[in-house]
């Protein structure tokens, strides 16, 4: 079954008829990898362990290896990232953030995705 369409932040997207759009394949698990990385751990009351909580790191002194650790341990949890081979993930600290990039194969499709995004205040 597939999941709802909703990149992090955003609203779902309904369509014209009023149903909800739905997303499978490498976009549904672009989104839950984006989930992860952005949840703060402790905000899921039935799984106080999910997430890496990025946004926490946002005006910390740099840590860049430690983040992009960190980054690699949460997709190794994500059934949607494939576990071979291994994601490849940088971090650079920027301005009033983090500049992210990530690249991995999906685990159900096989197609490879490629993640970029900022985590700022």
């Amino acid at each position: 079954m597939a999941d709802l369409f909703g990149w992090w932040g955003q609203d779902l997207t309904i369509l014209p008829n009023g149903d909800l759009l739905a997303v499978d394949g490498t976009i549904e698990g672009e989104q839950r990898v984006m989930r992860r990385l952005l949840t703060n751990p402790g905000d899921y009351i039935w799984q106080l362990e999910y997430g890496a909580g990025l946004p926490r790191y946002v005006g910390q002194p740099e840590q860049d290896d430690a983040i992009s650790a960190l980054i690699m341990s949460q997709m190794m949890l994500e059934s949607a990232v494939a576990q071979s081979p291994l994601p490849s993930v940088s971090t650079t600290s920027i301005t009033n953030g983090i500049s992210t990039n990530i690249k991995y194969v999906d685990a159900e499709t096989g197609d490879h995705a490629y993640l970029g995004f900022d985590v700022t205040p």
